[in-house]
């Protein structure tokens, strides 16, 4: 079973080390990644009219390491400020290929806990239709929340 008060307390201690801030997001993105026996996450930050990959675990960089704020399932959920989830990325007009194998994404939007301004998100993709849970979901979003601190 997942300790999710641990996995956090470990975002936190992470995103307070030393270092360059990508190498802190990407030890992040690990630490994301293995609690939830998760293929790929990203972590990407809203950068004026882009969103741009910061970090990312998993087998290899996303297709679009940058892209326009109004595109994709990251920028859908950058506007609206809300998780959002496609069980079938393939009938999903949103999705910008990040890998030709994923089936299904979720994308949670990190917001500023002052403003309540999406900052970035986190991504995470599954080579299955429908792999994300609502635990998965409210995981995640407490990782974002959590992400709002550094971002």
């Amino acid at each position: 079973m997942r300790d999710d008060a641990a996995i956090l307390q470990r975002i936190r201690s992470t995103s307070d080390e030393g270092g360059q801030r990508p190498a802190r997001i990407r030890r992040i993105a690990d630490i994301i990644r293995e609690a939830g026996g998760y293929r790929w996450v990203g972590i990407y930050e809203v950068a004026g009219e882009e969103i741009v990959v910061i970090a990312w675990s998993g087998p290899a960089e996303p297709a679009y390491p940058s892209f326009p704020a109004t595109q994709g399932l990251c920028g859908d959920a950058v506007r609206r400020g809300e998780t959002v989830v496609a069980a079938d990325v393939t009938k999903d007009p949103r999705y910008l290929t990040t890998f030709g194998s994923t089936r299904s994404e979720i994308v949670v939007p990190i917001l500023d806990p002052r403003s309540r301004r999406a900052v970035g998100t986190v991504d995470v993709e599954s080579e299955r239709a429908g792999a994300f849970s609502d635990e998965d979901r409210a995981f995640l979003e407490r990782c974002a929340a959590e992400l709002g601190r550094i971002l």
